[in-house]
């Protein structure tokens, strides 16, 4: 019998820099070797049928890093939506993105929905990146939103329940998340996926994500496949 896979897979890459700097290169060159990583880790989750891969591709704090280093994201996220575009189709991904995305450069956001759209109707792996992307905020634009349906008489206040607050998410299709990768061997969610990873199970590698390629993703799915997930519960005793 194979190993339970996980549907929803996120990822917090982590390590780019560092990745550089072990090295004697330019942080410019960690950013694109974890492009790299994307690309590797995207098709072979593909293949292993994972429902959704989501990737913290760009925080809402990133954007206070140097301006040079920001800019340089942007191309490489742009240069990466237009490139990626026949392997998206070539394998039924249907791209998504989660976040403030107004806050994108223009060409940026163009080039962004154009992927989604051209990829909308393909029923294979969900890859939805995180942009412009934070946990407490995506929480705050949820009440925003239901706030202001309470206010119009259209929410009793009473009524809201955790599926509604759900409902009012980024993504409101977003199966369940169950496993949450951490590269760099850094102990902490960084305001990433907050409300959906309740009972994500957490695998945490020393690998910066550069170096992270097919055989650290199939270490984190057979650590996933040893945990008993309880969801709160107890483990139900066997009989016989």
């Amino acid at each position: 019998m194979s190993e339970p896979l996980p549907r929803h897979v996120a990822i917090i890459m982590d390590g780019n820099g560092r990745w550089a700097a072990a090295r004697s290169l330019a942080r410019t060159r960690g950013h694109a070797e974890g492009v790299e990583s994307v690309r590797t880790v995207t098709r072979a989750c593909a293949r292993r049928k994972i429902q959704q891969l989501t990737l913290y591709a760009f925080s809402t704090e990133n954007w206070k890093r140097p301006r040079h280093e920001v800019r340089l994201l942007m191309r490489l996220l742009r240069r990466f939506l237009v490139r990626e575009r026949g392997e998206i189709m070539d394998n039924a991904i249907r791209l998504t993105a989660i976040g403030r995305l107004e806050q994108l450069p223009g060409d940026v956001r163009r080039e962004l929905d154009r992927s989604c759209e051209l990829s909308r109707d393909n029923r294979g792996m969900v890859l939805n990146l995180a942009l412009s992307y934070g946990g407490q905020q995506e929480v705050t634009d949820a009440m925003r939103a239901i706030a202001a349906r309470v206010r119009a008489g259209e929410l009793d206040p009473d009524a809201i329940t955790e599926e509604v607050v759900a409902a009012h998410m980024y993504q409101r299709d977003m199966p369940p998340l169950d496993l949450l990768i951490r590269t760099a061997g850094e102990y902490r969610v960084s305001n990433f996926l907050l409300w959906q990873l309740s009972y994500a199970e957490l695998h945490v590698t020393p690998v910066c994500w550069p170096g992270f390629r097919e055989e650290e993703l199939d270490q984190a799915l057979s650590s996933y496949a040893s945990r008993v997930r309880k969801f709160g519960g107890l483990v139900p005793e066997k009989t016989g």
